[in-house]
């Protein structure tokens, strides 16, 4: 899937001028946390719910620091007053902001909401926004996916061959010490592991293989010392 596929259309931009009051009323009534802002059709920053958490209305901004700690950053501390006191957009919005091109495969907007920590990507055309991708967004894409699965087949062969696949390519498998044979679509795994999460990990492997109905589960924890 691509990001145009499955971004949310028609967002709500703000315009950097507009008064921090009306945009925390907006995200507010329409549930959002964050919105784009442009000006003259062009993305410059967002804003989000988060950049309200340091304000004088709510006595949440930040103390007054020593005197050396004044000296050291005299440019950090005129940046948190204006953030605790600022009345417009424009002097709390993150500029610089991650984007990402509606053609761009739903991977890239993932590996850009892990990398940045961030929760939601404006998708923009020519510099302007056309939608946004959000977490919420890859949670339908997961639904969608999840439907589109093919048909299970009851071959236990079929079922030996497709989880042979899945392991080989899988450089966390210990090959040499795991094993698995398969039986009227039940699949038993026998072998020595390395690591807990190694389990888990050969149990969600099977399991995902179409036909299997059940995995039981022998193996191993090798500890120093085991002879085998």
């Amino acid at each position: 899937m691509k990001v145009g596929d499955v971004m949310t259309r028609g967002v709500i931009s703000l315009a950097p001028d507009t008064p921090l009051r009306k945009a925390a009323q907006l995200m507010l009534r329409y549930g959002l946390s964050g919105f784009p802002v442009q000006d003259c059709g062009k993305l410059v920053g967002i804003v989000t719910e988060g950049d309200f958490l340091r304000r004088v209305e709510t006595g949440t901004e930040r103390r007054r620091r020593s005197w050396g700690e004044v000296a050291a950053d005299i440019g950090q501390l005129a940046a948190e007053y204006t953030r605790a006191r600022a009345r417009t957009v424009k002097d709390i919005m993150t500029c610089g902001v991650v984007t990402i091109g509606e053609d761009a495969p739903l991977e890239e907007a993932a590996a850009l909401m892990e990398r940045h920590h961030i929760k939601r990507i404006p998708v923009v055309r020519n510099g302007g926004v056309i939608g946004v991708v959000s977490r919420v967004n890859l949670l339908h894409a997961f639904l969608l996916g999840s439907l589109q699965e093919a048909p299970s087949p009851v071959d236990d062969e079929a079922i030996r061959e497709r989880i042979s696949a899945e392991l080989d390519c899988q450089a966390w498998v210990p090959h040499r010490s795991v094993s698995f044979t398969v039986e009227n679509g039940v699949v038993e795994l026998h072998g020595l592991i390395h690591d807990e999460r190694q389990r888990i990990a050969l149990r969600v492997a099977v399991e995902n293989a179409p036909g299997v109905k059940g995995v039981h589960d022998h193996l191993r924890l090798f500890e120093p010392g085991t002879v085998e």
